[in-house]
């Protein structure tokens, strides 16, 4: 065999020896063994599975506040500063330092670099591709081993160009002996590469199995339906604002003058990635997939109202639930919980098992609906022009508010989603543990300096990620928490159904389906249709009839529907919002505070500065730029 490798100083895409976080469950547990050539590695079917557990082994762990910047890099949440209970490397981004000499989350060139990940993968490829190779390997799952391979290998490519803009296509590994000339390569333009990653993607999805089998062994490795649901959220990016005839871009080229951005607009990109979505949400239901719904089980005495929003919050915790399209075994969510769960016990107040520091920005708790599933700024029917206002909630509250307590205004009349993806001061928080034993009676948060949920950790804008916690965390005694992990969803059916509806509306205008996916999520979050709400109780009513007032819509569902999921850090930048919504106040209450007025005074945390166009890519190196004389910089950097 012809010894292959990649030459990381002359591409520049250099990365220091740094050993990878651990996988934790499932088939990942499987730790590669020191292997001293290629060729041991690919003596036998058990060797050659650690090579391709190795190729795994570098997909980002998305569950994990500390290696997400989505969670933290928008305007989302927030954490106090200085931080003295986790790291804040990767909230960097969030306040504005990210830097070219050594960037933060650095996949280009760093230590956890994707090109490395892409060059394991070619060397899986090119020797399970050989016959004569892996002599006790069958055909059928040489087939399907190349498959995973050729799916991970588009991944990491397209996880480099949602992050970077234009990159460097690495299809096959350099010889050992290629010329300077051909080490030294360039980025390739935006279309490339997006039909490059399609391309392989499509070619993975016929190689792979239409479902895991064997959940217990195998589940978080590769199907169809990954691959199909992952090309359409590639080709909804690449139809885009930011991608798709984007005039920041339109000098960007490389040093011989070729140009990375198509500088003209192409409405087909939103057809094609239109189409893409309906092929994957199709292959998606006809295995199974539904957007979860909590079981009417008789061993779970709750309300409708607490039911709606244990589905929306089994969504995203309940384990290996039938919407998670592909939960990400490789990311469990223990430290996730741990850092988003509020002190609901009155007799662990004290417990230091938690460190909640995820605090969801009043920005966003004025971003969800009113009960009537308009914005609170369009809904002609309440009045929220005072949000510090306080109210004392009555009996008809009591599933979402505790009946009698005062909170503020902001905090009442809301759709089901807030009350789901939300703790507060005041809130009701039911879980699976509940000291009724059903939704009466159960377990609330009260935030104010000297209350019971005040001891340990608050968030400093006083509100929680609840969403992010799943039912069964149990607070113990000795200082203990109890958490079931749950994979981290990395692609869920609501996720599809707004991505089609998104891309059906841009190329065809607010078309029937449009409307229909759309109001498949909304059924599931207990409000009416988007005809029915904004008719009846928007300021706005033919808002839906317009692709633009349909637009603003979807995006306002799919920042609401996936909230905290990491989905608008990608969204925004998308979108090309982020220069506007990203430079604004991050803002909470103050929770230093016992007396409830000046408890609900609005505190500013910080002023965030996104600069345009610089911060919708990040920076390669500048060490990684000197090696390489044919990197270009992105524009700013």
């Amino acid at each position: 065999m012809k010894k292959t490798r990649l030459i990381y100083v002359m591409l520049g895409l250099g990365f220091a020896a740094a050993s990878l976080p651990g996988c934790q469950k499932g088939f990942l547990d499987v730790t590669p063994d020191n292997i001293a050539t290629v060729d041991l590695a690919f003596n036998s079917q058990s060797e050659a599975e650690k090579y391709l557990f190795t190729c795994y082994s570098y997909l980002p762990d998305d569950g994990e506040l500390q290696s997400n910047p989505a969670f933290m890099g928008a305007d989302e949440m927030w954490m106090e500063f200085p931080t003295v209970r986790i790291s804040s490397y990767v909230w960097n981004i969030g306040r504005g330092n990210q830097n070219k000499a050594a960037p933060y989350v650095d996949y280009w060139g760093g230590g956890g670099s994707l090109y490395r990940a892409i060059r394991d993968c070619n060397v899986f490829l090119e020797n399970v591709r050989d016959l004569s190779k892996i002599p006790d390997l069958g055909a059928d799952m040489r087939t399907r081993w190349t498959g995973e391979a050729q799916f991970l290998k588009a991944y990491y490519h397209y996880l480099l160009l949602r992050q970077y803009g234009p990159i460097v296509i690495v299809d096959k590994n350099l010889s050992i002996d290629a010329p300077i000339s051909e080490m030294r390569v360039k980025r390739r333009p935006v279309d490339e590469a997006v039909n490059y990653i399609a391309n392989l993607l499509d070619s993975a999805a016929t190689r792979l199995p239409d479902r895991i089998q064997n959940t217990a062994t195998e589940m978080g490795r590769l199907t169809k339906v990954i691959a199909a649901a992952t090309k359409a959220k590639l080709l909804v990016m690449a139809a885009s604002p930011l991608f798709n005839g984007n005039p920041d871009y339109n000098n960007f080229r490389n040093k011989d003058g070729e140009a990375l951005f198509n500088p003209t607009f192409d409405p087909a990109k939103w057809q094609r990635a239109a189409d893409a979505c309906k092929a994957a949400i199709t292959a998606a239901e006809a295995i199974g997939h539904a957007l979860y719904e909590f079981p009417p089980a008789s061993e779970f005495r709750i309300k409708d109202t607490t039911r709606i929003q244990m589905s929306l919050r089994g969504a995203v915790t309940e384990p290996l639930n039938s919407e998670s399209i592909w939960p990400m075994t490789n990311s469990l969510t223990f430290n996730l919980q741990a850092l988003a769960m509020a002190h609901t016990d009155p007799d662990q107040a004290t417990n230091t098992g938690s460190f909640a520091v995820m605090a969801p920005t009043l920005k966003m708790v004025s971003l969800f609906y009113s009960h009537n599933g308009v914005p609170i700024t369009e809904d002609k029917t309440l009045n929220f022009a005072n949000p510090t206002e306080l109210r004392t909630a009555v009996t008809a509250e009591k599933y979402n508010l505790i009946e009698g307590y005062r909170t503020a205004r902001i905090n009442f009349d809301r759709e089901p989603r807030f009350y789901a993806s939300l703790g507060f001061d005041g809130g009701i928080w039911y879980m699976s543990n509940s000291k009724s034993n059903s939704d009466d009676n159960t377990w609330t948060v009260q935030t104010k300096k000297g209350q019971f949920g005040s001891g340990i950790a608050i968030p400093i804008t006083g509100y929680y990620p609840k969403k992010l916690v799943n039912r069964k965390f149990i607070w113990q005694p000795n200082n203990s928490i109890f958490v079931e992990n749950y994979a981290w969803p990395g692609i869920r059916l609501a996720d599809l159904y707004l991505l089609y509806a998104e891309a059906l509306n841009e190329a065809q205008g607010p078309v029937a389906d449009v409307h229909n996916y759309v109001d498949k999520v909304r059924k599931r979050a207990g409000l009416k249709t988007v005809v029915e709400s904004w008719t009846n109780y928007s300021s706005n009513p033919g808002k839906f009839s317009s692709k633009d007032g349909m637009r603003a819509i979807i995006r306002h569902e799919r920042t609401v529907e996936l909230a905290f999921e990491g989905q608008r850090f990608w969204d925004l930048r998308r979108w090309k919002e982020a220069g506007v919504q990203l430079n604004g106040n991050i803002q909470g209450w103050d929770t230093n505070q016992s007396d409830i007025n000046l408890y609900y005074k609005t505190l500013t945390f910080f002023a965030q500065r996104f600069v345009v166009p610089r911060d919708y890519f990040w920076p390669i190196s500048e060490g990684d730029i000197r090696v390489n004389q044919n990197l270009v910089q992105n524009p700013g950097w």
